[in-house]
């Protein structure tokens, strides 16, 4: 892969203190991107952040909870005023509260729609309207990168809602790049399938969960790095030209 620079720019990462949050904060801060770890658990970001600093990179941790969603904007302006304008917003954090749709309660389902559908718009907003005040967008070095899934395209058995939350952030980013597109913000989606995660080890370590990788076409779960290459287009120069696109990275799971 070609190398990418990010230095001088300032991503705001949701959902910063595991799995793929963490990797694009290693990712984008070997770039040389100034990054902002956003999440609940503050301890978790500490040590990243310090790890981060320990191997010559900027980085800052933010306490949020995108259900607050009159949190977010505080929270990025705590961001801005630690490392510089924003200009790569990752909207990473998400819940998948399994579940039949005849046993799923109205908290659960409010709580799937709140993280991953109004969190990742109100944090989009936010971020886009701080592009347009610093000028970052006008010199088109806006990126917004949305994390959906193949499950926005495709249905997974009980996870009906889950998968209606991930169609939503499809059709928010397309809609939000169209309507952005003249401000020069550039809005995109990632549509991952299965990674190997801290959050799903347990289950692929079952034999239904080793029999549903063995039906993959592949009969294997993507590594933490199936992602790089994507995000790292989205987040940096090439991204000009690619606003409204999902881009799929799923190891052929949903074919």
């Amino acid at each position: 892969m070609t190398h990418v620079s990010l230095e001088n720019r300032t991503a705001f990462i949701t959902g910063g203190s595991s799995g793929l949050g963490l990797r694009f904060a290693r990712l984008l801060a070997g770039a040389g991107a100034r990054v902002a770890l956003a999440a609940r658990r503050t301890d978790r970001l500490e040590a990243e952040v310090a790890a981060i600093r320990a191997a010559g990179g900027q980085a800052t941790a933010i306490a949020l909870d995108v259900i607050e969603a009159d949190t977010i904007g505080a929270a990025m302006d705590q961001a801005q005023a630690a490392l510089g304008p924003l200009s790569i917003m990752i909207n990473n954090a998400g819940v998948s509260n399994e579940g039949a749709a005849l046993s799923m309660t109205t908290e659960r389902l409010d709580q799937t729609f709140d993280v991953n559908v109004r969190g990742v718009y109100m944090a989009a907003r936010e971020a886009a309207r701080r592009m347009i005040d610093s000028g970052v967008a006008a010199r088109d070095e806006a990126r917004i990168i949305n994390i959906a899934s193949i499950a926005g395209m495709t249905q997974l058995p009980g996870l009906t809602a889950y998968c209606a939350s991930k169609a939503a952030v499809i059709s928010l980013t397309q809609g939000l790049a169209r309507e952005w597109a003249a401000r020069h913000i550039a809005v995109n989606a990632i549509a991952p399938g299965y990674i190997a995660t801290e959050m799903n080890a347990d289950w692929f370590a079952t034999d239904p969960g080793r029999a549903q990788i063995n039906g993959f076409p592949r009969r294997r779960l993507m590594g933490d790095d199936a992602l790089d290459q994507a995000l790292m287009l989205l987040a940096g120069p090439s991204a000009r030209f690619i606003t409204g696109s999902i881009i799929t990275v799923d190891d052929g799971q949903s074919l």
